[in-house]
This record gives C-alpha cells, sequence and structure tokens, in this order.
C-alpha cells in the first residue's frame, strides 16, 4: 500500500465512529458488563437496549422477555431487579442496570441508548441520565419508534437522536424507504439523524443527502468488512457492529 493511501485510510477509520453493537457481543455476551468493557476498549463507543423493570428500573436487555439470553420465559416488566439479578445473562454475568454501564463510559467515549420499550420509560431513563452526570456528547438515544424517540428528545434537548431504521420493504410500494420521506420524519420529530439498516443501498448518494438536510447517518449491524468499507467510501458517520476490533482493523488496511 502507498504511504497516502494508508494516510487516507487511516483518517478515515479516525472520522468514523465504531460502535459495538450491545457490546463487542461478538466476543463476550451480548448487554452485559463484560461486552461493554471489551466494547469500549476496542470500540469509539457502546450500544445497548433498556426496558424497564417491574419496580422501575432502568436494565439493560435487548428482549421483552428474559428467556433468549437468560432461560426465563418472563417479561422484564414482569420482573423486579431482584428477580432479574438473580439471572444468569451468560458465563455467569448478571443484567446490568443502564447506571452500571453508563459508569464505564470512558473519556472521549459514548453511549448509544436504544429505547426498547414505550414512552413509560423516559422519566427513569432521565432520572438515571442525571444522576451519571455524564457530558452530553457521551449519550445518545436511537429508538424504532419514532414517536417515542421524539418525547424522549423533548426531555433531553441536549442529547443526539437517532431514529433507528429498517430495510423492509413498504407494504404499498414493495420499496424500501425513501430517503426524502425518512428525512422528512425526522425533520418533524426534531431528531438529529438516522440510524439505518446496513442492507439499505447506502451510497455516496444516500449520504450526501442525510448531510445535505443537516442530519447524521450511522448503519447496523454491519459486520461484514466489504460492506463497512464501502459505506466508509460514502461518509457514513458511523457503523455498528458485533465486531468491532475486525472492523477497525479492516477499515484501516
Amino acid at each position: 500500500m502507498g504511504e497516502g493511501l494508508r494516510v487516507r485510510n487511516l483518517i478515515i477509520v479516525a472520522m468514523i465512529e465504531i460502535v459495538a453493537h450491545r457490546g463487542a457481543s461478538g466476543e463476550a455476551p451480548e448487554n452485559t458488563l463484560a461486552a461493554f468493557r471489551l466494547g469500549y476498549a476496542q470500540a469509539d463507543a457502546c450500544e445497548l437496549d433498556i426496558h424497564l423493570s417491574k419496580d422501575g428500573q432502568v436494565v439493560v436487555m435487548h428482549d421483552a422477555n428474559t428467556k433468549r439470553t437468560a432461560g426465563v420465559d418472563k417479561p422484564i416488566a414482569q420482573q423486579t431487579l431482584a428477580e432479574l439479578r438473580e439471572l444468569d445473562a451468560g458465563k455467569g454475568e448478571k443484567i446490568p442496570l443502564l447506571s452500571e454501564v453508563l459508569a464505564l463510559i470512558p473519556e472521549g467515549k459514548r453511549l448509544f441508548i436504544e429505547i426498547k420499550c414505550g414512552p413509560e420509560v423516559i422519566p427513569a431513563l432521565v432520572a438515571v441520565l442525571d444522576e451519571a452526570k455524564k457530558k452530553p456528547e457521551q449519550t445518545a438515544l436511537i429508538a424504532f419508534n419514532l414517536e417515542t424517540l421524539r418525547q424522549a428528545k423533548l426531555k433531553l434537548p441536549k442529547l443526539q437522536a437517532y431514529w433507528l431504521v429498517g430495510s423492509k420493504a413498504d407494504a404499498k410500494t414493495g420499496k424500501p424507504p425513501e430517503v426524502e420521506a425518512l428525512l422528512q420524519k425526522c425533520k418533524e420529530a426534531g431528531v438529529d439523524g438516522l440510524d439505518v439498516d446496513g442492507k439499505l443501498p447506502v451510497d455516496a448518494g444516500f449520504v450526501g443527502k442525510v448531510h445535505a438536510a443537516g442530519l447524521k447517518l450511522y448503519t447496523w449491524t454491519v459486520n461484514d468488512p466489504e460492506v463497512a468499507k464501502r459505506e466508509a467510501a460514502a461518509g457514513v458517520d458511523g457503523i455498528t457492529t458485533d465486531k468491532p476490533l475486525k472492523l477497525k482493523e479492516a477499515l484501516a488496511k
């Protein structure tokens, strides 16, 4: 590789925020403190999912039910924190509180908080973030439900908020979501950008339209180095992955 190309690739890597999906979930049990510690060692940020327990605690887990990751077929909303703490989330790891993960964020890195439940979690989320006293740039909000995200952004206006969008074709048109329509909805909701499925055709044209609207663009969950390279070349702001170290190494080559 020529020196100029090597330097260019290193600049690209430095500009793109690599986000560890549910922590470094390719190497440690997802959404556990072990995964987040490893994720922060390997990536620029970590991403997690939150639900509200029966007793109003903001807990970290992707599914609404603890069956898949902890072996107990019961909704999180029907379990207290004490009950959830008795479960094994993988390799002896416990289901963490959001506050415990916030305490792990290193200086200069941040946490993407995906709201998996509804707006009922927002008051508790605000309280946890206030107590953590993190800088606004150290946390960001994401959600598939745009109305929930809008409400969270209203309560936490200093935080960046990105709308999660899948690649599923529109039921009426049979086509993937059109970027112009997505941007219009973002503007109406007052959020800061999009976080789209990496399966969408994210090219320079797509990225250019998002940036021209004054918004940011992230993609998920990209584990294929070739896809990551294409998206990086197109100019995305960040890429979420289960394998942050592998992607960083690939982008630097």
